[in-house]
């Protein structure tokens, strides 16, 4: 029910398999803990009931981001963000590591927030560095581009947070992070993804000419709950299309 292909429901599969251990479960709905990821993921073809597990996980009011869902929300629900995306494999990349990239890890989390926050480049939280490898490259001692690993189905690591500081764009940095990443993938012997909008097509020029080819188009949204949101109670989220 969850799709013939581990990249088909890559939330589902990450949170029933690799990621199983940061899984938060109300009957067949799974989701991240709120500050790693926004993620919530439903059964490949969801019943009326997984739609009210999900909103009874995320409360009245809320915009959770799906990502790939095969089917809109039912009636009452608001979509009030969605958009086209691609999916792209890594079978052709000349993956390879870099010795300028380092690890980053919880020490680095402040900078790597407000990185994401300057470069937009999908959702970063404070723990989102605990779903994978993350490596970045200083200048001057400060953080100005990174790339790392977000999702994980069996067999399979995402590349995502791929970003640049504005300062520093066209020296190559983000294409020597993504083949860092890459490289790190296939030394533990799994294989690369990653997503994009299919309206970036700055990034798919990018991936394509580094050997990433096209999978599918996806379909990516955000739908708020019925009902409103108690007072205070952060309502917003982005769709993770990047």
């Amino acid at each position: 029910m969850s799709g013939s292909h581990p990249l088909d429901n890559p939330a589902w599969s990450s949170l029933t398999g690799p990621h199983a251990h940061l899984a938060e479960r109300r009957g067949n709905v799974l989701r991240y803990p709120v500050d790693v990821s926004p993620f919530i993921a439903l059964p490949g073809e969801p019943e009326a009931a997984d739609w009210d597990e999900a909103a009874a996980m995320a409360g009245p009011g809320a915009l959770i981001p799906f990502a790939g869902a095969s089917v809109p929300p039912p009636g009452g629900w608001d979509v009030p963000v969605s958009g086209r995306g691609v999916q792209f494999v890594g079978d052709g990349v000349a993956a390879r590591p870099d010795g300028e990239a380092v690890r980053l890890g919880a020490a680095d989390v402040p900078e790597m927030l407000a990185l994401a926050a300057r470069t937009r480049p999908g959702p970063f939280l404070p723990r989102t560095v605990e779903l994978g490898t993350y490596l970045g490259i200083r200048r001057g001692g400060a953080l100005v581009a990174m790339a790392g690993e977000r999702m994980h189905p069996p067999g399979w690591r995402e590349i995502s947070a791929v970003c640049t500081d504005e300062a520093f764009r066209g020296q190559g940095l983000a294409t020597r992070l993504v083949l860092a990443v890459a490289a790190g993938i296939r030394d533990r012997g799994e294989k690369l993804f990653l997503h994009t909008g299919a309206a970036n097509t700055d990034a798919i020029r990018l991936y394509e000419s580094l050997g990433f080819r096209l999978r599918r188009t996806v379909s990516f949204f955000s739908a708020r709950v019925p009902g409103e949101a108690p007072a205070g109670a952060a309502a917003s989220a982005r769709s993770g299309i990047r």
